[in-house]
């Protein structure tokens, strides 16, 4: 290993005391190897010992990073007061992978045009600027999973002042699949308004039933209409009970019609 010229190392470290730095980096993989000249890393940590008053900030970070002079180098910690956790990522940049996981509002930013599949996670709500951020920072995502149930405050202030229609729209030009399964209703409204989003056509969405039915107003509203008729594959997640039968989309029995109109080209599971 002390002979080795080039590195591409991509863990997670997580039940440790401390998060992974800077330290870590230099005192246990950077100092036995004297010949390494081209290293990449990306370094996912996560520790229970940490709250929001003593996680490290970026500053420190940072100044732990100093020696690190031929190699851009991307940091940010965020905290999850629910789970008690601290969070850090390190990586360099440019970022060469096609995933990137964890993203939350203390997200530092970059553009990564590598990266097909992200995952967006958080305790406190995504607002819609933040999907706007999201579509100039990953402009060819083709997958997008959102883990988030907290509802979006913005969105209370536009309704109150009947701002909705000022809103710049969303669009996300190659996405392929969404996933909504572990989200709130804000996030279908998001995703599904035409008034937030321009959903890609052909795109493949998992949703909650209970939720989906909700926001469509029972599959009969227009705001969502036109986001609906382009998915190709929509995957309802539960199983669903209509008046005279039941049905879980997975077994082969009919689908009501009214939810096939409103879905014209999708194969609804």
């Amino acid at each position: 290993m002390s002979n080795l010229e080039k590195l591409d190392l991509y863990i997670t470290v997580a039940q440790r005391k401390t998060l992974f730095d800077g330290n870590d980096l230099k005192m246990n993989i950077i100092n036995h190897m004297p010949q390494l000249n081209k290293f990449t890393f990306n370094i996912c940590s996560l520790s229970s010992f940490y709250n929001e008053i003593n996680l490290p900030s970026n500053e420190h970070i940072q100044k732990i990073f100093s020696n690190f002079n031929n190699k851009q180098i991307i940091y940010w910690t965020d905290y999850f007061p629910k789970e008690k956790q601290g969070y850090c990522h390190i990586y360099s940049y440019p970022y060469q992978l096609k995933y990137y996981n964890m993203i939350t509002n203390n997200f530092s930013g970059g553009i990564f045009k590598y990266v097909r599949q992200v995952l967006l996670y958080d305790e406190r709500p995504f607002e819609h600027e933040f999907f706007l951020r999201i579509e100039k920072l990953f402009p060819f995502m083709e997958e997008l999973t959102i883990r988030n149930h907290e509802q979006q405050i913005n969105k209370q202030f536009r309704k109150l002042k009947n701002e909705n229609q000022d809103l710049s729209i969303v669009k996300y030009p190659y996405l392929k699949q969404l996933d909504l399964i572990q989200t709130c209703i804000d996030y279908y409204e998001q995703f599904l308004f035409d008034t937030k989003m321009d959903l890609a056509f052909g795109v493949r969405v998992y949703m909650r039933y209970k939720l989906a039915k909700e926001v469509t107003q029972n599959f009969t509203r227009n705001r969502t209409r036109s986001n609906c008729a382009k998915i190709n594959y929509v995957n309802l997640c539960t199983r669903i009970q209509f008046a005279g039968y039941s049905d879980n989309f997975s077994d082969g029995k009919q689908v009501p019609e009214y939810i096939k109109d409103y879905f014209p080209h999708t194969q609804i599971d």
